[in-house]
């Protein structure tokens, strides 16, 4: 594949018949996925060829001033008048150059846009990318090419300006494959695609609103790009298409809305552009997110069984809520319900009794009810929610989770609404309450020993076993147990050969907690404890008194 393509992108022109072969042999592995994808790292991309008649309904600007393909305006240095009209005709002499410093993305733009509209006009733009056994062919509906990359995304964005349905369609799909790296992302930005692709998803064609979603969605996987879309004033339409997308047969599309509008609306993201702040307040002041309709449908998939668009519903909600409190219309909307069908995923239910439970699902279910659990907390500070909402049957099924062996990262949002649902039932959350008990062992001691183990900062590792000692010297009923079970005596261990002076006296005295119990004293001693005691009790250092005492404790 690198050798053919060379053939294609090289400077020096090699002769038609080669050309014309490699080409053709491209193509044809191109009909494999994955071949595909390693013919666009070399900087080659399909581009569907549409028939000259598809472009007659391109019409150019023939008079306008200068602006970058993504509709960037170039500014007017010289208002002069020339003497004899030539700053009339060539708009280029208004402008200087010495102000005009483009990247080279925007360069690129510039070239490819340039190149392809000319080709259009002179009707020349599939003459040296068909062949004439192409031609020969009774349809040319489904023909592809291969171009490199700048001509390519030109290209593709001149086609989705055109009138022909099919073509549009086919230059989306396109799109939505070549997206594949950060910078064909960027490159389809800076040509000007995502205002052709937002326009057209309100188009009366199924098909092409399908591929144009479907390349948003591609899009909006990189950040910056994903800037451009919400600014583009996106939500809108995909709000009013969501709504509108109750069938089965819309699965798919509801899908890909979904990801993209959790990605515009991640309460994680941070809006560091002054005109998507402005664009999502525009949004939230017409009243497009609070939408009754919208929220319902956020809710009603809350309650299927995929984990993904769970997590990603629940988020978008999460930012809705942040941003403009709805608490009467989520209400009406039986929020509680779809927060009750995330937390009895089949998945968790089963991982009690079934061992060979999917790690996969695991993680889906988890990232799923910490997105939920998360919600949930944000509503309990509404007095009108609480109103409403069973504690005690939340508080049940969040105990549930909480024990389970989704991995540990999602457990810290169920330990915090855990904690505020018992906080708002009036009870008295000393050590010794279920509740606290439960967040300790299956959150807190877990989550304690993670950083212990993996911190790269000594303080953090300090702080982390003087707050495990904390609590294992109140007594909290079978601590010692959940550390030996997440492997705390290994990492303890550890601690006591390159921790710090306050860290090793910590540990020694979880140590010494552990070793109270006979059955964690072949761990103790299988982790090499016995050397590294001695050498600190030889050592005479402050904290050798407590190295003797745990060595005094186990059977050597």
């Amino acid at each position: 594949i690198p050798k053919l393509a060379k053939i294609l992108t090289a400077d020096v022109e090699e002769s038609k018949v080669v050309r014309k072969v490699a080409r053709n042999a491209l193509l044809e592995l191109a009909k494999d996925e994955y071949n595909k994808i390693l013919i666009m790292e070399e900087g080659l991309v399909l581009v569907p060829l549409i028939g000259a008649a598809a472009y007659k309904s391109f019409r150019p600007a023939l008079y306008s001033w200068p602006s970058l393909p993504d509709g960037t305006k170039i500014e007017q240095s010289s208002k002069i008048p020339s003497r004899y009209g030539a700053s009339e005709l060539l708009l280029g002499l208004n402008i200087d150059t010495k102000d005009v410093d483009l990247e080279e993305a925007k360069k690129n733009a510039v070239i490819g846009r340039t190149q392809q509209q000319f080709l259009a006009r002179i009707g020349a733009i599939e003459i040296e990318d068909g062949n004439k056994s192409d031609s020969e062919s009774s349809s040319v509906q489904r023909l592809t090419t291969l171009l490199p990359w700048v001509d390519a995304v030109a290209r593709l964005v001149l086609i989705l300006g055109l009138e022909d349905e099919s073509a549009i369609a086919r230059a989306a799909e396109s799109i939505s494959d070549a997206s594949i790296s950060e910078h064909m992302r960027v490159s389809f930005k800076e040509a000007g695609a995502i205002k052709h692709l937002v326009q057209l998803i309100n188009h009366p064609s199924d098909t092409v609103r399908l591929a144009v979603i479907r390349a948003l969605d591609r899009l909006s996987i990189s950040n910056h790009v994903c800037q451009t879309i919400e600014a583009e004033g996106v939500l809108k339409p995909l709000v009013n298409l969501l709504k509108q997308s109750n069938s089965e047969t819309s699965h798919s599309l509801t899908s890909m809305i979904i990801d993209i509008l959790a990605r515009i609306l991640d309460p994680s993201r941070e809006m560091v552009s002054s005109e998507i702040t402005s664009s999502t307040q525009t949004n939230a002041e017409e009243g497009i997110l609070v939408d009754s309709t919208f929220l319902s449908c956020l809710v009603d998939i809350l309650k299927t069984s995929n984990p993904n668009l769970q997590t990603k519903a629940a988020s978008i909600l999460d930012f809705i809520f942040t941003n403009e409190p709805c608490i009467e219309k989520l209400i009406s909307s039986d929020i509680q319900s779809g927060l009750e069908a995330v937390f009895q995923q089949k998945s968790l239910i089963e991982t009690e009794y079934d061992t060979e439970v999917n790690i996969l699902e695991l993680e889906e279910a988890g990232a799923a009810v910490s997105a939920a659990s998360r919600l949930l907390t944000k509503l309990l500070d509404h007095q009108q929610f609480r109103q409403t909402v069973n504690s005690y049957n939340f508080t049940q099924l969040l105990r549930a989770i909480l024990s389970s062996r989704i991995p540990l990262q999602f457990k810290n949002w169920v330990a915090a609404c855990l904690v505020k649902l018992g906080a708002l039932s009036n009870r008295h959350l000393d050590i010794e309450d279920p509740i606290n008990m439960e967040v300790t062992l299956y959150e807190t001691i877990p989550r304690l020993i993670q950083q212990i183990k993996g911190s790269l900062s000594q303080q953090v590792q300090e702080a982390a076993v003087v707050e495990l000692q904390r609590i294992i010297s109140q007594g909290v009923v079978d601590s010692t147990r959940a550390v030996a079970s997440e492997g705390g005596i290994f990492v303890l261990m550890e601690v006591l050969g390159n921790g710090s002076s306050k860290a090793v006296e910590a540990s020694l005295g979880v140590l010494y907690n552990l070793s109270m119990d006979e059955e964690n004293h072949a761990a103790i001693i299988a982790a090499g404890a016995v050397p590294v005691l001695r050498k600190l009790v030889n050592s005479q250092k402050p904290e050798w008194m407590l190295a003797l005492r745990l060595l005094r404790n186990l059977p050597t």
